[in-house]
């Protein structure tokens, strides 16, 4: 038994290393006029994800000729809105000031 304390010290602060490491993932990016800047006509949903993180909300209609999804963050009072038509950025609106 000798030994067993500082293993499980050392058990324990690996678990609060990973629950951190997790917790700090789970927090979307913060939305800033810079990288909203980023998002340009014609990018895929993916490329927005990797730049503003995964939108508060979204909605989608899927009519026979054309697919539109609205993706839509809310940071605080600002909210930035972004159209995709065939999955691609057709437009942009942001309340976002410099």
């Amino acid at each position: 038994m000798i030994g067993m304390k500082p293993r499980l010290q050392m058990l324990a602060r690996l678990t609060l290393v990973v629950l951190i490491a997790l917790s700090v993932s789970c927090i979307g990016k913060r939305i800033t006029k810079a990288n909203v800047d980023q998002v340009a006509e014609g990018m895929s949903k993916k490329q927005v994800e990797s730049i503003l993180g995964q939108p508060n909300s979204s909605k989608s209609e899927d009519p026979t000729i054309t697919k539109q999804t609205t993706y839509v963050y809310r940071q605080g009072k600002d909210t930035v809105t972004i159209i995709f038509k065939d999955d691609k950025v057709q437009s942009k609106v942001s309340t976002l000031s410099d």
